[in-house]
Formats: C-alpha cells, sequence, structure tokens
C-alpha cells in the first residue's frame, strides 16, 4: 500500500511538468520593455535574445514601446532583408502589442519608424514545431542566420517563465508532502 502514494505522487510530478513545458507562454521582446529600439551595437541585437528562448505554436510576442514614435511592422524575408516599410502583412502602433504565434517557421518584424530597421532595429522569431515540440523535447534554438546580412536589434537576459518554474516546485513539493 505504500506504494500508492509514490504513484499519485510521481503522476502529480509529471502532470506539472508537462504543464510547464506545453503551455502557451508571453514572451517580452527583448525581456524588458524598452527593448524595441534601434541597438547601440549588433552584439545588442534582438535576434540574440530570439536566439536564446524557445517559441512555441500558441506563444506570444509582446512589445512594449512609445506608440506615437515607432511601430512594428510584421513583413516577409523578402521585405526584412530590404527594411521595406511599405507592404507589411501587419502594422502594430499601440505601444502594447501581443501577437500570438500561431503557425511553426519564421516570423519577420521591423520597426516602422524611418530609418531605424536600416539601423538594426528588427527581428526574427522562429517557431519551433509541433512535432518537434512533441518528440524532441526541448531542443535547441533555431538561428536566424538564413538571412543575408546582419541583423540589428536590441536584447536582454533569455526569457524566464516563472508560472512554468512555479508549476515544478509545486508538484515536487505535493509529491514529497504525500511520501
Amino acid at each position: 500500500m505504500a506504494s500508492f502514494p509514490m504513484a499519485v505522487c510521481s503522476s502529480l510530478v509529471f502532470f506539472f511538468l508537462y504543464l510547464s513545458f506545453s503551455e502557451a507562454r508571453d514572451h517580452l521582446v527583448g525581456g524588458k520593455s524598452d527593448s524595441w529600439k534601434v541597438p547601440s551595437s549588433e552584439s545588442d541585437s534582438l535576434n540574440h535574445w530570439a536566439e536564446k528562448s524557445r517559441f512555441q505554436v500558441g506563444d506570444s510576442l509582446v512589445w512594449k514601446f512609445d506608440g506615437s514614435k515607432d511601430s512594428v511592422l510584421q513583413v516577409t524575408k523578402r521585405d526584412y532583408v530590404t527594411c521595406n516599410t511599405s507592404s507589411p502583412i501587419e502594422t502594430y502602433t499601440d505601444g502594447n502589442t501581443k501577437v500570438k504565434l500561431e503557425r511553426s517557421g519564421p516570423y519577420y518584424y521591423i520597426s516602422g519608424a524611418e530609418g531605424h530597421c536600416e539601423k538594426g532595429q528588427k527581428l526574427i522569431v522562429v517557431v519551433i514545431s509541433e512535432k518537434h515540440r512533441r518528440f524532441m523535447g526541448v531542443s535547441p534554438a533555431p538561428s536566424p542566420a538564413e538571412v543575408e546580412g546582419p541583423a540589428v536589434a536590441p536584447t536582454s537576459s533569455a526569457h524566464t517563465n516563472f508560472k512554468g518554474g512555479f508549476l515544478v516546485a509545486m508538484g515536487a513539493l505535493v509529491g514529497f508532502l504525500m511520501m
């Protein structure tokens, strides 16, 4: 009978681990509010932040910026490379933008402020496929290096998710208490 609490404990821990890895997450672009700006150097690129992050179908990107001075444009790969702002797929101007990532593959974003994209205010986010998420677990970050030319934008430390860590800790605590 002593194995029953252990089985329940193990099941709860695995359930909470599953939730922490499978739930959709909000990613604050660059990891902080003032990241959507012309970077001070190539090493301060938003693409460096994106390379360290994992994006899955259902996650959202969140931008915080001054909507009276700038905008976020979702564009094609070609418009990303050439910094063409004339025909965006989507335009976001409110300064508190949340964009849901609904498919796997690359997403391209540039600044709508004149001259900012040319100075490196741009971002490529690569969303891993359902297949990779299911069978590979946590995979290395895909690189936006597929695009020719330097891609520069601001960055900060990699995204951390308090909620997912909290769920894992709670599962472990419940398991410990049930022993």
